[in-house]
């Protein structure tokens, strides 16, 4: 890596130092190769070059304990020498190359070459032009203008292509610059702690300086590479920079290396900031990765575009995530492994997102269509026109008439070119664009942070929400409410008197030595509000005990500073404890220790009477004590936390890494009931998610009784109800077969009704997501949702459909592997987020309903017209105008309804429910009926009804018609009311309920209004309209106003009735895996297992059956007991369950007939087969199977 210096951002950066030379001990060169040393020979090259990381702290004019002064110009210097801790984001796509983007669009392309040749032939004039005998059709009066303006057809369709094309950059440009917005809105919201002048200060990412003195904890994601300088039990997972998953342990004299990008997995400690930005190892591989993604972008563009998708601006944000949030995934293409880069990309969400993957398919269904329909449109065109021309009339095709002919011809194409617009919904992935962009936008004042956009509508289908307890449900404002200390059980704190002064000073300084130095309690910021918890808020409730007993914890902090902690075991979630070791001053050691009350009660042997002294502790005390007072507390949602402490000798030293035996024998201070009161508004956010079909599931780390506690308070069960509330160990022993194995079936027995899984690691939290993702035991795959905030959650928050990270309490690591951050850790976000989800589908659904109708009536009136008449009786202009520009405005202004609450009392919809339901196929039907019958009406009898000329058959380029603008006006009015209609997609019968809270709505409508009358009455050759009388307009309002009543007569049919009616836009299962998920997860072997191996399993199966068999016969032979070969039978047939579903589902049972030819049929269910019969009839010449019998019982 040391290579990239020559690149010139290096040098450049040289030179400036080269300058400063003597300023700092070390150059950003000697400190960027120290960086790239790993382990011992870090350690070694330090000792040789600099002595000792005090040494590099003083060379770099820090203190280890009071950190930099922190004056502007210091930092200013530093920044200058070592650079900034930011990574420059890649440069944004300019407007140009956006518009260039739009223009390959196929249809366009279509449209822009008809236009040319279009243009091009009017220009060309022929010498038969004036040749009498060339074309029939010329016969109308046509004057020499308007032989001129041949050329307007050519130029309004380019006009109108290129004011597509700027929409649809413009569109992209905004959503581009409102995710580079978006993007750096996390970034300042990543802060990082700092010690400056001996302050602990929390700063942004972005202002560390090389020089810091970090404070670095569990669960962050660090910022900067650094050395270790002081800390305890440290582990670092550096996956994203080595791909090795290894957790790796730090320590100062061992791997003293922190680098950028890693995640801290345990422990706390501080370091030494020694390259930030580009200079950081993250920064480095970025810089590297600058040449690769062009090339990399250059490939996926084609892939993107055609989603209509946000990916790219979404790869976008990876990249320039910078040092908030580095994806430090690309690395293996770095090296060569390209593929496993693109792999990557996918990998984070598996499946297109439900709406996408029905959109797609809808898409290229009515694609299709509307190429069939253009190409006969084209063929009978030139078919009418040959046979009229040359067969009917027998006109000789002359030479000189020949450009006359293709001028035909180009018109007939565009015509059909014109059908194939219309019939193409381009205004689709406009719609979903928008109405994901608006949505996000909104969510934001919702403190929903969407990070991948297709997670908002994904929410709108959510069946399952699996929900963290502390923090989400409840406020996480801890308070200790009742202890046990002294052998009394106080309901309230209790007064500091009644405690013994032993005893009082044992708990002061387990609580205050035996927590992060970080937490704290301070003062609060405004009169009479509750003291400011800093830290973790288990921590801050006990501190607030301490306070409470008149008591305070700084003295004692101060007294044995962080330097002078001996041991510290962190509090992780396997221990579920946390200890820390310090040396008396009598040389001796004292260990504290707290966590959950069941796990350290197990642990303690001893317990400080009411006098101060020590008594023995046995199991039968213990279990009196959980009856009498751990129960009683978590029965009141109390989370139990028990505080111990043990001496130990000076000498001999324990052996600190044996853990079992340190932290054991420890005598009990006293048990402390903290409450965590539920918010307020869970439990009705609850009751909403319950009514609308979304099942809550309460995943906790506590105590099983807590969590039952609080989950009957927040109303996700109710007392009488059938549902499971199940401990971690429970869960694990019920899912497991006997080898220790998960089995999905097992998995489904529980799921449905568990409610609250208590006392559960994080990868309880991940299999139980996995199994309800997983499962087949509904008709419609779960869509599950997940909250989490600390760095274990990590797995779970990926697997799950939509990862929900508390922006407040979580953890980088958890936020990196979120879709979406609630920025006020509430559970009612999340219900927002669902309200938003579901408004994204039926804002899609709206679109559609009303695009649809557009385009049957457009491409039935096109085609018929010109079959009928050799001329579409709307023109392609117009086409265009209603088709692109028309249904650009719909998308915005029905993409952008606001959600409401009736969208809760609706069940998900689910991912094979089609896009367009029946009620949507009757009324686009019900419309298309209406809208044709008034067109035709006008197209044949029109010129009758107005007494004006006839529109039809007339010449080449013949000047606009009343006639044919008169239908082209009633078609727009006709569409106008119909986007009124369309706001309602469940038969509603009021469509203007709620009109006026839509702003953007009424604009649109009004505008489009404007915009025609503008176009009819000035638009002139272009679009082909010839002005209108009042009265005309009057009938063309008239007949549009017609729309809303029809749509009230549709209204009154029930859909119920219409069996007949397809729906359209269905994922059925099998789409729903696409191959890539199959070859992807080989972590996930039961799940590819199933889909790629069935036939080797039925094979194994087979041979298995056939060698149990032979088993069973060789026994029998042998006149020994068949019991072994029974158990064996038995062990295989769970072994082909486990693999597989059975394929088919009897239950095998030997039945003892060593000599009965036949076995009569015990039930009449049964059949007998003889035992060949299941399997191969093929066995070796010296088995004689006499008259063995299988039992087959088809299974009820």
């Amino acid at each position: 890596m040391g290579d990239m210096t020559n690149s010139d951002f290096y040098s450049k950066n040289q030179r400036n130092e080269s300058s400063h030379g003597g300023e700092f001990g070390c150059t950003m060169e000697e400190l960027r190769s120290l960086m790239e040393l790993r382990g011992t020979e870090a350690v070694v090259k330090i000792k040789e070059t600099y002595g000792d990381t005090e040494a590099i702290c003083r060379r770099l004019k820090t203190s280890p304990v009071e950190g930099l002064p922190g004056t502007a110009p210091d930092l200013e210097k530093r920044k200058q020498i070592f650079g900034q801790n930011f990574i420059p984001p890649k440069k944004p796509k300019t407007f140009l190359q956006l518009v260039w983007e739009a223009l390959q669009d196929v249809t366009l392309i279509i449209l822009e070459i008809a236009a040319i040749i279009s243009l091009g032939l009017s220009f060309y004039h022929p010498p038969g032009e004036s040749n009498e005998g060339c074309a029939t059709a010329q016969g109308g009066a046509e004057d020499e203008g308007e032989a001129e303006a041949g050329w307007i057809e050519g130029a309004a369709i380019l006009l109108s292509v290129i004011c597509v094309v700027l929409v649809t950059a413009f569109n992209d440009w905004s959503k581009e610059k409102q995710f580079r917005g978006l993007q750096s809105r996390i970034e300042q919201e990543q802060k990082f702690t700092v010690v400056r002048a001996g302050q602990v200060v929390q700063i942004p990412v972005a202002e560390i300086v090389v020089g810091d003195i970090a404070q670095v904890k569990y669960g962050d994601l660090l910022p900067a590479d650094g050395l270790f300088i002081q800390g305890n039990d440290l582990k670092i997972d550096e996956s994203s920079l080595t791909g090795e998953s290894d957790q790796v342990r730090k320590s100062v004299d061992k791997d003293p290396m922190l680098l950028s990008g890693t995640h801290v997995m345990e422990g706390s400690g501080r370091m030494l900031v020694t390259a930030v930005g580009v200079n950081s190892q993250t920064g480095i591989i970025f810089t590297l990765l600058g040449a690769g993604g062009e090339e990399e972008e250059k490939k996926d563009k084609k892939g993107k575009m055609q989603d209509g998708n946000v990916d790219t601006s979404q790869s976008k944000a990876k990249q320039q995530d910078g040092a908030a949030a580095m994806e430090m995934q690309p690395l293996k293409s770095a090296e060569g492994g390209d593929a496993d880069d693109k792999k990557k990309a996918n990998m984070h969400k598996k499946e297109k997102s439900v709406l996408q993957g029905k959109l797609t398919k809808l898409a290229v269904q009515i694609g299709k269509a509307g190429l069939v329909m253009s190409a006969v449109t084209v063929i009978i065109l030139v078919l009418y026109f040959t046979v009229d021309t040359f067969v009917v009339n027998k006109k000789p095709w002359l030479p000189e008439c020949t450009p006359v002919y293709v001028q035909y011809f180009v018109k007939f194409f565009i015509i059909g070119v014109t059908v194939l617009v219309v019939a193409v919904p381009e205004g689709l992935p406009l719609a979903v664009t928008i109405s994901l962009a608006y949505s996000v936008k909104k969510m934001m004042k919702d403190n929903n942070l969407v990070r991948h956009l297709d997670a908002c509508e994904t929410m709108g289908n959510a069946t399952a929400i699996c929900s963290d307890k502390t923090g989400t449900l409840t406020t996480n404002r801890m308070t200790v409410v009742q202890a046990y200390v002294g052998d009394v059980h106080y309901k309230e704190i209790p007064d500091p008197s009644s405690i013994n002064d032993k005893t009082m000073e044992l708990l002061v300084n387990a609580i205050a030595i035996n927590s992060a130095y970080t937490t704290k309690i301070l003062p609060p910021e405004k009169e009479g509000a509750l003291p400011r918890q800093v830290g973790n808020k288990t921590e801050c409730g006990l501190l607030g005990l301490v306070l409470d007993l008149k008591q305070d914890y700084e003295p004692v902090r101060s007294q044995v500073p962080e330097e002078k902690l001996y041991k510290v075991y962190t509090f992780n979630s396997v221990r579920k404890s946390m200890s820390t070791v310090i040396r008396l001053p009598d040389e001796s050691f004292r260990m504290y220790s707290k966590g959950a009350s069941e796990i350290v009660l197990k642990k303690c042997c001893k317990i400080l009477s009411g006098a101060g002294e020590p008594r023995v502790f046995r199991p039968r005390d213990r279990d009196e004590m959980v009856k009498k007072v751990i129960e009683p507390m978590a029965c009141d949602g109390l989370r139990t936390i028990c505080v111990a402490y043990r001496d130990f000798p000076s000498s001999p030293e324990p052996d600190w890494d044996n853990e079992n035996d340190i932290l054991n024998d420890l005598t009990c201070i006293c048990v402390v009931g903290i409450e965590d009161p539920v918010r307020p508004e869970v439990p009705e956010a609850i009751r909403k998610c319950q009514r609308a079909g979304i099942t809550v599931r309460m995943v906790t780390g506590d105590n099983i009784n807590t969590a039952r506690a609080i989950a009957i308070k927040c109303g996700i069960i109710h007392p009488g109800e059938d549902f499971l509330c199940l401990e971690g160990k429970e869960f694990n022993r019920r899912i497991r077969n006997e080898k220790g194995e998960i089995e999905q079936e097992r998995i489904d027995k529980i799921w449905p009704k568990l409610r609250v899984l208590a006392r559960s690691s994080p990868t309880d939290k991940h299999t139980l997501v996995k199994g309800i993702i997983d499962s087949t035991h509904t008709e419609q795959r779960q869509v599950v949702a997940v909250t989490g905030d600390g760095t274990n959650d990590g797995p779970a928050l990926k697997k799950a459909d939509v990862g929900f990270a508390m922006g407040i309490a979580g953890t980088d690591v958890a936020k990196e592997a979120s879709d979406i951050i609630l920025t006020d850790d509430n559970f009612s976000s999340i219900v927002k987020a669902v309200m938003w989800g579901r408004n994204v589908y039926d804002s899609i659904s709206k679109f559609l309903q009303f695009q649809l109708t557009v385009n049957v009536v457009a491409v039935i009136v096109a085609f018929t017209g010109a079959c009928i008449t050799q001329d579409s009786p709307l023109k392609a202009v117009q086409m265009l105008w209603v088709n692109l520009i028309m249904d650009t405005f719909a998308s915005l202004a029905l993409a952008t309804e606001p959600p409401t609450e009736t969208l809760l009392l609706r069940k998900p919809y689910g991912r094979n429910k089609p896009l367009i339901s029946r009620t949507m196929m009757k009324n686009i039907l019900g419309h298309a009926v209406y809208q044709l019958t008034l067109i035709f009406t006008l197209l044949f009898v029109g010129e009758k009804m107005f007494q004006i000329d006839s529109g039809r058959n007339a010449p080449l380029h013949s000047p606009p018609s009343e006639h044919y603008t008169i239908i082209f006006n009633t078609f727009v009015m006709m569409q106008l009311f119909n986007e009124i209609n369309a706001r309602k997609i469940h038969g509603e019968r009021n469509v203007f309920d709620g009109i006026f809270r839509n702003p953007i709505f009424c604009t649109i409508v009004l505008g489009t209004f404007a915009i025609q009358i503008v176009i009819v009455q000035f638009g002139g050759k272009p679009f082909s309209c010839s002005p209108l009388q009042l009265d005309q307009w009057m009938w063309c309002i008239f007949i549009g106003l017609g729309e809303l009543v029809w749509g009230q007569v549709i209204a009154t049919i029930p859909t119920s009735r219409l069996k007949f009616l397809k729906e359209a836009g269905r994922l059925t299962q099998k789409e729903e895996i696409p191959e890539e998920e199959l070859n992807e997860d080989v972590e996930e072997i039961d799940h590819a297992e199933r889909e790629l191996r069935r036939g080797q399993i039925l094979w194994f199966r087979g041979l298995n059956r056939i060698q149990t068999q032979i088993e069973v016969v060789n026994t029998f032979k042998s006149g020994a007991s068949f019991q072994g070969a029974l158990r064996r039978q038995s062990s295989v047939t769970s072994q082909s369950q486990d693999v597989a579903n059975l394929s088919s589902p009897s239950r095998v049972s030997l039945s003892n007939a060593l000599s009965s030819p036949t076995i009569p049929a015990t039930s009449p269910g049964d059949s007998c087969v003889p035992l060949w019969g299941l399997t191969a009839r093929r066995l070796a010449p010296g088995c004689k199977l006499g008259s063995l019998f299988i039992l087959v019982q088809p299974l009820s």
